[in-house]
């Protein structure tokens, strides 16, 4: 097979696809920053694992797990599997599928929140679901806001977006309990959600937490927790499994699937009923390989303790990180937190962070800016060897020579 050099398949991308890629992350300046250059490997032929198969023929060990969607590995025998007799079954059709029902019954088991479900493709799908029946079941509209809820209109600020469309949206800082007090005084009897992530880059307090679950008590509010990062990861059933605290509605998806599209909005059956005056529907969203893969993460995780794997495999990466880091890491400003399941590097300046992530890129070594990187049960000893080689001599590399000027222009 011939190969085109990454510079070539990164300006088709561009003239091809505003932005160079459908999804914000994966751009190649999301991606790399300023320190890109023209042999920085910018798109894939093949997942495999925790493997990626470049398009200019290189294998890189991945960390980003696709954005966290992928626990098991890309390409999960079980899961491809499920999805192939899926398929060959007609994964789409005038009924809807038994499949469907199978699913909802396995998340209302493990979800504490759940009792009814609705699926859907996106987590940004699901959690505007979410806020849309909350809205529904309050008669209400003000909402109060702590994360990143992806790209509609209500949760957004990007170009295109009417002022009205935040008029009712209150946002308030991850973890700050005096500021979510402030924002539930001053929303009062208006206030039909609150809706936050309960883990950015590290698991809220249980007092932020609480506050929350308190104030939608006394005021009749409903509480949303956006565990898409979180669910099949953390835990089996997310935070709220974690922490004891459950909300009223839950958005789920990434990890449910191993990376096949599939969300849900679950919670209580007395709000969930809102649902169905709340106009939410999709053609594809029972399509049948989504479920299927769904149903196959199901039963590893009824098999075996998924997240706590996850959680020893992510200290092990976490530890191989810094190992390699070495010495190099504090002369650079770069570290490493989070919870061990999905980490994060951090710098004092970012370029310093642009410049290892591409220089371990050239070493073998997919990782991300900022967060996360994301531990899978794919990361056996090989991988984890192969990190710590690359990140050794990307931070050395970094060190030794700094960071200069893009060999790529970048998009303006």
């Amino acid at each position: 097979m011939k190969h085109e050099a990454p510079s070539a398949w990164l300006a088709r991308a561009r003239q091809a696809i505003p932005g160079g890629a459908s999804t914000g992350s994966k751009r190649a300046d999301a991606l790399f920053g300023d320190a890109l250059d023209a042999h920085t490997p910018t798109h894939m032929r093949r997942a495999y694992g925790c493997r990626l198969e470049t398009a200019d023929g290189r294998v890189l060990v991945d960390t980003t797990m696709a954005l966290g969607a992928v626990a098991f590995g890309y390409a999960d025998a079980e899961v491809t599997r499920a999805v192939q007799e899926a398929a060959a079954l007609g994964p789409v059709g005038g009924l809807s599928p038994v499949l469907e029902i199978e699913v909802a019954e396995r998340l209302i088991d493990v979800i504490p929140c759940a009792e009814q479900v609705r699926f859907l493709k996106t987590g940004a799908e699901a959690t505007t679901a979410a806020v849309r029946i909350a809205r529904a079941a309050t008669g209400r509209d003000t909402v109060i806001a702590s994360g990143y809820f992806g790209w509609h209109d209500w949760s957004n600020s990007g170009a295109g977006i009417p002022a009205a469309a935040h008029a009712d949206v209150q946002n308030v800082p991850f973890d700050d309990v005096a500021a979510l007090d402030v924002a539930v005084e001053h929303a009062g009897r208006s206030l039909a959600a609150i809706v936050l992530e309960p883990l950015v880059h590290h698991v809220a307090s249980r007092a932020w937490l609480e506050a929350a679950r308190a104030h939608c008590d006394r005021l009749g509010a409903v509480l949303v927790f956006d565990e898409i990062k979180t669910a099949f990861r953390m835990r089996t059933g997310g935070v709220q499994e974690l922490t004891g605290i459950t909300p009223d509605l839950t958005s789920l998806g990434k990890a449910m699937a191993n990376g096949y599209a599939l969300s849900a909005v679950v919670g209580r059956r007395d709000v969930m009923d809102a649902a169905r005056a709340a106009w939410i529907s999709s053609t594809l969203a029972s399509e049948c390989t989504g479920l299927a893969a769904a149903r196959a993460v199901l039963d590893r995780h009824a098999r075996e303790d998924v997240c706590a794997a996850l959680d020893r495999t992510g200290n092990h990466l976490q530890q191989c990180i810094r190992e390699a880091l070495g010495e190099h890491g504090a002369s650079l400003g770069v570290s490493l937190d989070g919870p061990a399941p999905m980490l994060r590097l951090v710098a004092v300046e970012q370029g310093t962070l642009d410049a290892l992530v591409v220089a371990c890129a050239h070493e073998g070594v997919l990782l991300k800016r900022g967060a996360y990187l994301f531990a899978a049960l794919a990361h056996d000893a090989d991988a984890l060897h192969t990190i710590g080689v690359a990140v050794a001599a990307g931070a050395a590399r970094v060190a030794a020579h700094g960071h200069g000027h893009s060999l790529v222009e970048r998009e303006a």
